[in-house]
């Protein structure tokens, strides 16, 4: 097993980058793929949030998805329903383990937990949610996924922080922390 512990200036930017974004409804749109549909959602994303595309012009229209570049130079990956940030150097991270290095990594998760949420708090607020990512408060498609949760509401959004569940059974298993917003009709 192999575990890194790099800077938090990665999330610490794209956290910043998402709370800038007051109303999240006016990014999200129908999914589609071909060129149009891509530009549209470009489009839409631009004009709500002053990104830009990270290749504009070169449109696969094969894609539903597109990145986009935030003023503080986080990628964004943008999906007709949700954002994900590209900030894959920050934080504390576990690969190449196996099953008997699960309880390790589990550990390792616990404890640099509450500094990713402290961080995501800087930033966001209360969450509304905490918890294990086996609460059956977690609607049944996320649950077993995370170790941990939480989640925060913003008009059209929820913005999930999460530490992943570790499987040894994955080939090049990895597990870290993340964070990505999804559209929603409640916020």
């Amino acid at each position: 097993m192999r575990t890194q512990l790099r800077s938090s200036d990665d999330d610490e930017r794209a956290m910043a980058d998402l709370a800038d974004v007051s109303d999240w409804r006016r990014l999200w749109g129908p999914p589609g793929t071909g060129l149009e549909a891509i530009r549209a959602l470009v489009m839409r994303v631009t004009e709500a949030t002053g990104w830009r595309p990270w290749a504009p012009g070169n449109i696969d229209p094969n894609r539903y998805t597109w990145g986009l570049v935030t003023q503080r130079q986080t990628v964004m990956l943008v999906l007709p329903d949700a954002v994900l940030p590209d900030s894959p150097r920050s934080g504390w991270s576990a690969y190449g383990f196996g099953r008997a290095d699960v309880p390790a990594v589990e550990d390792g998760l616990d404890d640099y937990w509450p500094g990713q949420l402290q961080l995501a708090r800087k930033h966001w607020g209360e969450p509304v949610f905490v918890g294990p990512g086996d609460d059956l408060r977690i609607p049944e498609e996320w649950r077993g996924r995370r170790r941990h949760l939480a989640v925060w509401l913003r008009p059209g959004a929820e913005i999930h922080l999460y530490a992943t569940q570790p499987d040894a059974e994955v080939p090049n298993s990895a597990a870290g922390f993340g964070y990505s917003v999804y559209a929603s009709e409640v916020a």
